[in-house]
């Protein structure tokens, strides 16, 4: 690509964004390294690794590839056989665990996932992390550097050893320090060192009275540091040990360095692709960042955009864009007034087209679609140097020759202000020129332009098309909306009328006018008008639309929802119907039996008397199947329950559920509150409640005057699940995680262990859809790493 077009197209600052969200040296080499393609297979993988790291951070709320140092230094120094420092070792172990993190991780995703995203899956699974060897490492090197007493049985005995000397000498001298015969000629009673051998400061001028070694004297001369004849054998014992301490720390660095060497060739490629996975997940991270999508490639150089918005411009600020080209039309020619967004809509079209040939995801909607350019050229800004003594125009006609003589059918070529600098009229014609000749070799090409000789100009040649960038003439200002097929509009007598030039001036102007222009002024006009009432118009119909939608899926949310009710009434009536009649058949056979065996009975009287008996019994029966088959009667009796009467906690009848449950909110200004029913939430209207016996001492309670007092919990931050199931895990998490939001927290730890990752997958995919939730995340190093979830509540 034209390292000119890189260069005002601002493409070194997206690498620059790149670059930022990498996490290790190699890796952002390779965004920094990173230059577009017209290669159509190498730009579809890069989209395609992008996208599936877009995926990944989606589903696992972050990157999996954590910060890594670069080893290269240290594979090549342990290549020539030269053996590695503890921190290099230690660094190499980095490495390796960072690999394990990364394969486990996929290895213990479902196989579907991982189906999505096989690019990336494919790289993790070729990780090699050397378990015995990072193993290894970690056991003799601790995470300071510092050569662990378990690295060797050998090093455990001399470090035993030496710490017997030093307690040997220590005491030694504490002796002589404390002794009465020895303190009138220390300048200090302490113990230091000189040498790696401890002393004691003998004042000057009784270093004859303190016999032993002289090591060092302080600055001023009045302090000699003496190591005292009765630990001198002592102190030679323990430099010896010493000696053997670093030899064996020697050895054993010698020993993990030649387990490096023989293992170098699968580090070092294990060390590649963790570099290949930090460079693909920046470009997700970047495409997260900006809400950008990989768009979809089209076979011929042509470009869709659809609602795209600068990279550059603060998302507050942007207003999306929305253009095509190379779909009936190869030259675009965009008017507008000044600021009010030409250049910028040319540095998107340029930019998204450099960014997608990249393999980057652009901020753009959904249906973008973007072709491969062999070449792109830009004359974007003033470039007027006085150096080689080029005025402005004259250095934008430099530029557009380079660009005629090299551009070609399957360019991209961005002018901006085409013609401008020198006399209109001629700037004019040798716009369109310009554009005729370009036209004519197929190039896609985008100018910008005040020339009103150019809109007629794109508007009578076929292939061409006019652009203008909407003003509002009422405010004054911009809107920044692209607005293809109709061109500007000459704002220049409204501005100056607003802004309280005299009419008879604004009239005097319109004089100067030719007719040409003021026909084209009239047709501008009159299609700007149109254009305007049928936007207002599509909007009423798409609104109604909306509403008449809206309104359809109530209904037929509402009908479907009577259907169902429908069907379970008749259900539960048929079933109770089955009952009753079961009953009433099983009464009656025993009524039978108890009849015949008393129409045995000699005694008529006492026949009549059971007769009786027996009716009374079948009359109590169908009396209590009937208040088992109307519950709600019961609880009807006790009257509905009134907006002053409820209380929290309390427990109450859902007639339209046939469930008890608690409330847990006081009505709102619909008469609604949420009651939980078992582990769910809902709503309900207040005339929908009943009162229950269970509330009675509830009731009675209050009306005592006596207030239960609420319940106050200390929320803590974490939250430990391991060793319960998904299921029970989302109950516990719902109710900790209401109580966690109305204690004011921010931010929680749920600890669900690594295991297999099906209860970690189950929390993640229950945070998503949590009213709470804001944000989610695995846990870094130091926090628990992929063992914890970190939650960021509303």
């Amino acid at each position: 690509m034209n390292d000119r077009t890189l260069r005002v197209l601002e493409y070194d600052k997206i690498i620059d964004m790149l670059a930022d969200h990498t996490v290790s040296a190699p890796g952002a080499e390779m965004a920094r390294n990173l230059k577009p393609s017209d290669d159509k297979d190498t730009v579809l993988s890069r989209l395609i690794q992008s996208s599936e790291a877009q995926t990944v951070i989606t589903g696992c709320g972050s990157s999996p590839v954590g910060e890594f140092p670069d080893i290269r230094h240290s594979l090549k120094r342990v290549g020539i056989r030269a053996n590695l420092s503890a921190t290099e070792l230690l660094e190499i172990g980095y490495v390796l665990r960072m690999c394990k993190q990364i394969k486990d991780i996929f290895r213990d995703r479902d196989q579907r996932y991982n189906q999505q995203v096989p690019n990336i899956y494919s790289y993790a699974s070729r990780l090699n992390p050397q378990n015995e060897l990072m193993d290894e490492i970690f056991r003799c090197i601790e995470p300071d550097g510092h050569i662990s007493d378990n690295a060797s049985p050998e090093l455990s005995t001399i470090r035993r050893n030496i710490l017997r000397i030093q307690d040997k000498v220590k005491e030694l001298l504490n002796k002589i320090i404390h002794s009465p015969n020895y303190q009138k000629y220390l300048q200090e009673p302490i113990i230091t060192i000189r040498n790696d051998r401890y002393v004691v400061p003998v004042k000057q001028e009784h270093r004859s009275s303190v016999p032993g070694l002289i090591h060092d004297q302080s600055a001023s001369g009045a302090t000699l540091f003496i190591e005292p004849m009765p630990v001198v054998e002592a102190n030679n014992d323990l430099r010896e040990w010493g000696l053997k301490e670093k030899r064996e720390i020697e050895r054993i660095l010698a020993g993990l360095s030649d387990k490096v060497r023989q293992q170098s060739l699968e580090i070092s490629d294990s060390f590649e692709i963790l570099a290949e996975l930090d460079f693909i997940f920046a470009k997700g991270k970047l495409g997260y960042s900006m809400k950008g999508i990989a768009p979809k490639l089209a076979d011929e150089p042509k470009i869709t955009i659809i609602n795209g918005r600068h990279p550059l411009i603060k998302p507050q600020d942007v207003v999306p864009i929305s253009l095509n080209l190379g779909y009936g039309f190869n030259t675009l020619v965009v008017t507008g007034p000044n600021t009010g967004g030409k250049t910028v809509t040319l540095k998107t079209a340029g930019l998204f087209v450099l960014m997608t040939q990249a393999g980057l995801c652009i901020p753009a909607d959904p249906g973008t679609e973007m072709g491969l350019f062999s070449q792109i050229f830009a004359d974007i800004g003033d470039e007027q140097s006085i150096e080689q003594n080029l005025s402005t125009f004259s250095s934008h006609m430099v530029n557009i020759v380079s660009i005629i003589n090299n551009a070609d059918a399957g360019s991209l070529v961005l002018l901006d202000e085409l013609g401008a600098g020198t006399d209109p009229t001629e700037g004019a014609a040798l716009a369109m020129a310009i554009l005729d000749y370009l036209h004519g070799l197929g190039v896609r090409t985008i100018a910008t332009t005040h020339y009103s000789q150019l809109k007629v100009f794109a508007m009578t040649r076929e292939g061409m098309e006019n652009a203008s960038m909407e003003f509002d003439v009422d405010s004054l200002e911009p809107t920044f909306n692209l607005l293809i097929g109709v061109p500007g509009k000459s704002n220049a007598f409204e501005i100056s009328k607003r802004l309280g030039l005299k009419s008879h001036l604004i009239e005097k102007a319109k004089e100067f006018l030719n007719q040409e222009d003021i026909r084209l002024d009239d047709l501008i006009s009159d299609m700007e008008y149109n254009r305007i009432k049928a936007r207002e118009e599509r909007q009423k119909v798409q609104k109604h639309l909306e509403d008449i939608e809206k309104l359809r899926e109530e209904l037929m949310y509402k009908e479907n929802r009577l259907e169902s009710e429908r069907h379970r009434i008749l259900q539960k009536a048929r079933e109770e119907a089955r009952r009753v009649l079961r009953q009433a058949k099983e009464e009656a056979d025993d009524i039978i039996r108890e009849l015949n065996k008393l129409a045995q009975e000699s005694a008529a009287r006492e026949r009549n008397r059971e007769i009786e008996r027996h009716r009374r019994n079948l009359k109590l029966k169908l009396e209590e199947l009937d208040r088992q088959l109307t519950p709600e009667e019961m609880y009807s009796r006790a009257g509905q329950i009134s907006a002053n009467d409820i209380r929290l906690g309390e427990t109450v009848y859902v007639s339209t559920l046939n469930q008890k449950g608690q409330v847990l909110t006081l009505p709102d200004e619909n008469e609604t509150v949420m009651i939980q029913v078992g582990i769910m939430k809902v709503e309900a209207k207040l005339s929908d409640l009943r009162r229950t016996e269970e509330n009675e001492s509830f009731r009675n309670f209050q009306a005592s005057g006596k207030k239960p007092s609420p319940r106050i919990e200390s929320i803590t931050p974490e939250m430990d699940l391991r060793g319960q199931t998904v299921d029970e895990a989302l109950v516990s998490i719902d109710k900790y995680l209401d109580d966690a939001f109305l204690s004011g927290l921010r931010e929680v730890t749920l600890i669900h262990g690594k295991g297999t990752g099906a209860l970690r997958d189950g929390i993640h995919q229950y945070l998503r859809r949590h009213p709470h939730v804001n944000t989610f995340r695995l846990g870094k190093y130091g926090e628990g790493e992929s063992g914890v979830t970190v939650v960021e509540l509303k």
